[in-house]
């Protein structure tokens, strides 16, 4: 058995789609994944419950209802601790493996340094996922068999969704923990909204997806700690319509972390979300038009 077959009885990935797509919006959860191969948890040193801490818990599941107004929704089954899809497909540590990496590794990223590759060495509290150095052929596998689909997958729906709108918006749906502070505050925000700093999308949005959540109550933060990963710098082109949009969401709102099971908060929160999605999908498509300054 290999990882190309880890995925063989359950999708690596789902595509919920509406009957037809009315918006120019789709929305991604790449961590939310809950699915863990019985191979890959054999190859651990963590048990079931400690290895779901890099989870995005139940991302996809707070945004299901942005299908019911138009939008389709992609969102990996793989887990985070098995295979991060918002990194590059080659960050990867030799640290981990028994074998040589590959010319095309890129070990020296900031995320690789930090135990969070494409292929990761740690869950989110620094804990290592292996007893012992892992195949080269495993990070292989899983780049080719799953991060390559996902992404010609994620990719076809934004190309599609710019076709028939003229303009595409990717919402890039994560969890952060509730000890996240920000260095403005000090405390903990209930959002951060992220674009890269101003590069992946248009000033309107990122203001009014802040705004829009400002009006519901909740307080928000703008590029830090969290300013996008990769699927946000690399999807994000506001010159060309293309804009990709980064929604943490503190997970104190809706999860205990310790048990991982939703709270009494996780309703609210997900009615919240969806009032959200309804109002930023209906941000006048003139503000998301390039700045006739805008470069490439």
């Amino acid at each position: 058995m290999s990882a190309e077959h880890d995925f063989s009885d359950v999708a690596p990935f789902t595509v919920h789609a509406p009957a037809e797509q009315r918006v120019p919006y789709l929305f991604n959860s790449p961590h939310s994944g809950r699915y863990y191969p019985e191979r890959f948890l054999a190859m651990t040193r963590l048990g079931r419950h400690a290895i779901r801490r890099s989870e995005d818990s139940y991302v996809d599941v707070l945004m299901a209802g942005v299908t019911a107004l138009g939008a389709p929704l992609l969102a990996a089954n793989f887990p985070r601790a098995y295979l991060d899809v918002n990194r590059e497909p080659w960050e990867l540590d030799q640290r981990m493996f028994a074998d040589p990496l590959p010319p095309q590794a890129n070990m020296r990223s900031v995320r690789v340094a930090g135990g969070l590759g494409t292929v990761p060495r740690l869950v989110g509290e620094g804990q290592y996922i292996y007893a012992g150095r892992i195949p080269v052929s495993e990070a292989l596998t899983r780049v080719e068999f799953l991060y390559k689909p996902y992404h010609r997958r994620l990719r076809q729906l934004m190309l599609t969704t710019h076709d028939r709108f003229g303009v595409a918006v990717v919402v890039d749906c994560h969890s952060m923990p509730a000890s996240i502070r920000t260095g403005e505050t000090g405390k903990s925000p209930d959002f951060i909204i992220g674009d890269r700093f101003g590069t992946s999308a248009s000033a309107a949005l990122s203001d009014h997806a802040m705004s829009l959540l400002k009006g519901l109550g909740y307080t928000v933060a703008y590029n830090k700690p969290y300013a996008g990963g990769f699927i946000t710098e690399h999807y994000g082109r506001p010159a060309r319509r293309l804009h990709a949009l980064q929604l943490e969401i503190n997970r104190g709102l809706y999860v205990d972390e310790g048990t991982l099971e939703p709270t009494a908060g996780f309703d609210v929160l997900k009615a919240n979300l969806m009032r959200f999605a309804a109002d930023l999908m209906a941000l006048p498509e003139e503000w998301l038009l390039p700045s006739p300054l805008a470069a490439e």
